[in-house]
């Protein structure tokens, strides 16, 4: 059984895309740093949001991975966005590649606006909790 239950109550909008609230009973947590879409050689790659996001959403899980978590297992995940308005206009192949990478387990999750990152190419960035069994 899943250490986390999904909360989504009638009385609020449904939700698309995240969870309204999830719930944790597992023993062990993992904070995961925030993620770009930096290669492995440490350069950012990918010229649109989309790009950047699906190569960060592949950092941070590759970084889950290692500790011993799958995409289920996120209770939590932040996205930093440098144009929030190019987020929402993307919302939806963003939504596409969250399902190819993740599932539909959807964590609480919040957009952020932000000036800029470390990086000053990157355009997005994404860190998380999640709860292992």
């Amino acid at each position: 059984m899943s250490p986390l239950e999904r909360v989504n109550p009638a009385e609020l909008a449904p939700p698309t895309g995240f969870s309204h609230a999830v719930t944790a009973t597992g023993s062990r947590l993992v904070f995961l740093a925030g993620q770009t879409a930096l290669d492995g050689s440490g350069l950012i790659t990918g010229e649109t949001l989309p790009e950047q996001f699906d190569t960060a959403l592949h950092n941070l899980l590759a970084a889950l991975a290692a500790a011993g978590g799958t995409p289920a297992d996120l209770a939590r995940v932040t996205v930093y966005a440098t144009d929030v308005a190019d987020y929402r206009a993307h919302a939806r192949e963003l939504g596409r590649i969250w399902r190819a990478r993740a599932g539909r387990d959807y964590p609480a999750m919040a957009v952020i606006g932000a000036v800029r990152l470390w990086d000053e190419r990157a355009l997005v960035e994404l860190d998380g909790i999640a709860v292992l069994a």
